[in-house]
């Protein structure tokens, strides 16, 4: 009987260093049966959401089995975002707002953000990332990111935390200890930043210091190997890092949030139970889990392999009763954190409108280039985005200029069609645009060869033609008209338009 309640109060613990997802826009009576055994927490993406009303009957109904429940969301605002994910992010992301460099702005975007939040119940936001996009070629931060410069991203981020805490959602910084400057996806498998401690220390760490002097309570771990600290694990399986260099060194005391546990970049070597119990043993105190394993099974198979840890001695049950210890502080804060957040609804596309307007910058010349006074043709140029951008979110310059310039028409071009020619740029970019204005939109260029080429192919071929740029900015194309929304947002989209039209927003 004893070794019975033992093991329920075990499952319980196990339960409640958990941030499952779940499928549905209503709760699961899996995840309602599993909140009144001790979840403590479950995070929501795109397809649990229809609209913020909806969201927030969901999580009411969430929380009608446990008023405290962390309700976890991954909502960046610009490229990356759930609350809008069918539309697109009204707020611009972190490098459009790095670029216009005014943090009191940046807090009220985040503030914006975090009034909507609040009202869908949401109570800790996976935001903002703290990563110093130091390597131009990264294919998981870019444009997510605050910048290239640690000051910046410092400022920023500490603005946009005090901004999103200040409407009473918990802020998370992410990813420790700074996936900026890595070549790898760490969804798919596992990236090195091989830096050494002094680089790291001057590069790398001040966001996160940032961070904590802002207030953050919850720091998200990176998938990724920094063999300055620990040679063999990653960031999210290091002790070494997750003790010794956030704990110890940063004085970061609250809640430690794995990346979504089921990347490649962890469960490839460890399996995704492994990689829960690693994590939990390094530091982590949170689980994330269920951006793409949301089921049932997944969460009965990371609660056994808790529950089965313990007993091998392969995972200390004081350090399970830590974790979940952390759990119940941070779910007391955040809840006092929502009660005392500014009332009142998001402005909507107000202030992220302004912030995206003033992030987009011309080059060339656009003076005598704009503003374009006939239907132009569109030719949106679309890499393949990696995962934490969800594929159903729009993107591009081509709608709003069609609401602007009746007779618009567009073409979305992908790198795979050009090279298997199945598609030619000269019967759906330049036939079209014969007579007319031609639009060039691209996101990052200076990423994807296919994408160079088709741009020089383009402005060779029409020099007048405008190119958009929607991501990171590379080399200027010699003599075009260029424009950097420094992000691929819908209210960088409707910048862009405008900018092209000479019309404000409607």
């Amino acid at each position: 009987m004893a070794s019975s309640k033992h093991s329920g109060e075990l499952r319980r613990l196990a339960l409640s260093v958990l941030q499952p997802g779940f499928v549905g826009t209503e709760a699961p009576d899996w995840v309602l049966r599993d909140i009144g055994d001790g979840l403590a927490s479950v995070v929501l993406f795109s397809r649990n959401i229809v609209s913020v009303e909806q969201v927030a009957r969901l999580t009411a109904q969430l929380r009608a089995e446990n008023p405290e429940l962390i309700v976890a969301i991954d909502e960046e605002a610009g490229d990356v975002t759930r609350i809008e994910s069918a539309t697109g992010s009204t707020r611009p992301g972190n490098f459009a707002l790095g670029t216009v460099d005014d943090a009191e702005l940046t807090e009220a975007v985040a503030a914006d953000l975090g009034r909507q939040l609040r009202s869908a119940g949401v109570s800790l936001d996976y935001a903002p990332s703290a990563d110093v996009n130091s390597n131009p070629d990264n294919p998981i931060i870019g444009v997510r990111s605050f910048g290239t410069d640690p000051d910046v991203v410092s400022r920023h981020t500490a603005a946009w935390i005090r901004g999103l805490q200040s409407s009473g959602v918990a802020a998370c910084a992410k990813h420790f200890p700074g996936h900026g400057d890595v070549a790898v996806d760490s969804h798919h498998d596992l990236p090195a930043y091989g830096a050494g401690r002094d680089e790291i220390a001057a590069q790398a760490l001040p966001p996160f210091r940032a961070a904590v002097a802002a207030g953050v309570r919850a720091v998200m771990s990176g998938h990724l190997l920094v063999p300055a600290y620990d040679p063999d694990l990653p960031a999210t399986l290091s002790r070494r890092i997750l003790q010794g260099l956030l704990r110890d060194e940063l004085g970061f005391d609250g809640l430690i949030v794995s990346d979504a546990i089921e990347m490649g970049a962890v469960t490839a070597r460890h399996g995704i139970d492994g990689a829960t119990v690693k994590a939990v043993a390094a530091g982590v105190d949170a689980v994330c889990v269920g951006g793409e394993s949301a089921e049932e099974a997944t969460v009965d198979l990371l609660v056994k392999g808790l529950v089965t840890a313990v007993s091998a001695g392969e995972l200390s049950a004081e350090r399970l009763a830590e974790a979940a210890g952390r759990v119940r502080e941070f779910a007391d804060w955040s809840a006092g954190l929502r009660a005392a957040g500014s009332a009142g609804e998001a402005a909507g596309d107000g202030v992220g409108h302004i912030a995206a307007r003033r992030a987009v910058r011309l080059a060339g010349a656009a003076r005598d280039a704009l503003p374009l006074t006939s239907a132009p043709h569109v030719v949106e140029l679309a890499p393949v985005t990696n995962m934490a951008i969800g594929k159903e979110t729009p993107w591009g310059v081509a709608d709003p200029l069609r609401e602007r310039l009746p007779g618009t028409t567009s073409v979305r071009v992908r790198g795979e069609e050009l090279e298997e020619g199945t598609v030619a740029l000269e019967s759906c970019a330049l036939e079209p645009a014969a007579g007319r204005p031609l639009v060039i939109v691209a996101r990052d260029t200076a990423r994807h060869a296919w994408m160079d080429r088709a741009v020089t192919g383009l402005t060779t071929a029409r020099p007048d033609a405008i190119v958009v740029e929607m991501g990171l900015p590379g080399a200027l194309t010699a003599g075009a008209v260029q424009i950097f929304t420094h992000g691929a947002s819908a209210a960088s989209g409707v910048a862009a338009a405008e900018v092209l039209t000479g019309t404000p927003s409607r």
